[in-house]
């Protein structure tokens, strides 16, 4: 019954996709020549052989389409990996249109036509998979189009798999039971019921008539799915394997194939991609921008400094950035030359007699910082990420805080999650990476805005800034 209603929805995706292609196509022809933005030039071309063309145009769509598995089922596919996938696939159609007129000389058409369709097809695929995975969630949401599950594992692996499915009813997936070891006497998890061991598993699904079978064993009991693999061999539901690398993920992670293998990233970074380029592109203007605004009141505060000391404006310092590599760090000089003469290596601290009384207020103000977005104009750091610490301090933090290398999977930053919260200065370390890996692990573009909007409002003067 699953398999049927599934075809059903594949098809109809299939026939409302080759409409929207259709639509696009005759649109970007209707735009270009009856609306048309730039003067056109070599002549009005028939509408019938664009028309004729539109049945091959949604044909090319759909191969694409099945090809890189867009119509393929997976309700655990979140919005943003399913656009991306709909997007990739419509990107790669668009291409292999584009190449195909090149080398059919009879099939040419308009540039400007090509880009209207190639617009509008994307915005229309994308709404109208937003709009039906909406009305798909709402009717799971309300106990239709329900998947049933039978979930064989226990301990924390399977506890946390029942939970986030509870807490994403729209998804449409429930447990229908569990099934544990041979060795479990549990009767319920997460209060799903215990049916049965893994032994009975053939049994079971026939008797629960189950749609899938997720594996969510503890990483213990890995012994258990050749066995468990054998079981299923001859069952024709849908099998997950889901590995139990929680406990070992420190950062996000992520799937990829390898010829057919898997292969789990466990501390993957999330920048890369656009979202890489997007903060890039947001470092570089702004930095540019603030460079250029406070130039004088820069020029100013070096020209204070060399007055009130007589020594150098600027104080270059070696600090460790992305990947471990060390990076020249600009700042104002606020300290004496001879601050570390006999102290050596020491994070500043409250009161510190080292400071001048200059280089004490801007400190406090944390106006010392401004000559950074130098660095971050260069790509040494970015506006938004954990603060950058000196390769002295870095070895022996990292011996004795659990993850600490790990923030340095991201550029380093003028400001971060952990200084808009008040972990800066001499406070508690520990605190601060927590910070740092919770930036890390829930990174967008908006938490970046977020984090620049904070430290505008309370992020320059702080109790914790000496």
């Amino acid at each position: 019954m699953l398999k049927r209603y599934q075809a059903v929805v594949g098809g109809l995706f299939r026939v409302l996709d080759a409409g929207i292609i259709v639509i696009a196509w005759l649109t970007a022809y209707w735009l270009r020549f009856h609306y048309p933005l730039l003067p056109v030039s070599k002549g009005f071309p028939g509408f019938a052989s664009y028309a004729a063309t539109a049945p091959l145009v949604a044909v090319l769509w759909l191969t694409v389409f099945a090809v890189m598995q867009v119509y393929e089922s997976n309700r655990m596919l979140g919005p943003v990996q399913e656009l991306k996938r709909v997007l990739n696939a419509h990107g790669m159609a668009l291409l292999s249109f584009v190449a195909l007129t090149y080398v059919f000389e009879q099939y040419k058409y308009s540039r400007l036509v090509m880009i209207y369709f190639g617009v509008l097809s994307a915005v229309a695929l994308a709404a109208f998979r937003l709009s039906m995975r909406a009305s798909l969630r709402q009717l799971r949401k309300r106990g239709l189009n329900l998947r049933h599950i039978l979930l064989v594992g226990e301990g924390a692996p399977a506890e946390n798999l029942v939970e986030r499915l509870e807490e994403f009813p729209e998804l449409g997936l429930r447990v229908a039971g569990v099934v544990t070891s041979d060795g479990s006497a549990l009767e319920h998890i997460s209060g799903r019921p215990v049916l049965g061991r893994i032994s009975q598993l053939p049994e079971l699904i026939a008797k629960t008539a189950v749609d899938e079978v997720l594996i969510a064993l503890p990483w213990s009991q890995n012994h258990e799915v050749p066995r468990l693999l054998g079981l299923l061999k001859d069952e024709t539901v849908d099998i997950r394997l889901i590995p139990d690398v929680k406990a070992y993920a420190t950062l996000r992670c992520d799937v990829e194939d390898f010829d057919g293998v898997p292969v789990v990233r466990i501390n993957d970074s999330p920048l890369a991609g656009w979202g890489a380029l997007a903060k890039r592109i947001t470092d570089v203007l702004l930095s540019s921008v603030g460079l250029l605004i406070l130039s004088p009141f820069l020029l100013l505060i070096a020209l204070a400094i060399k007055l009130t000391t007589g020594g150098p404006a600027l104080y270059v310092q070696e600090r460790m950035g992305l990947d471990g590599r060390t990076f020249r760090m600009l700042k104002f000089c606020s300290m004496r030359p001879d601050a570390e003469t006999r102290t050596g290596a020491v994070w500043a601290r409250p009161g510190d007699d080292r400071c001048t009384a200059l280089g004490s207020i801007l400190r406090k103000t944390s106006l010392d910082e401004l000559p950074q977005l130098w660095n971050v104009l260069c790509g040494d750091m970015s506006l938004v990420g954990p603060r950058p610490e000196r390769p002295v301090f870095v070895q022996k933090f990292r011996h004795e805080v659990p993850h600490y290398m790990l923030r340095h999977k991201v550029k380093a930053g003028i400001t971060g999650w952990a200084q808009v919260n008040g972990w800066r200065g001499n406070t508690s370390l520990r605190r601060r990476i927590e910070c740092d890996l919770y930036y890390i692990q829930h990174w967008s573009y908006a938490l970046d805005l977020k984090i620049l909007t904070l430290t505008l409002w309370k992020g320059f003067i702080n109790k914790n800034a000496y």
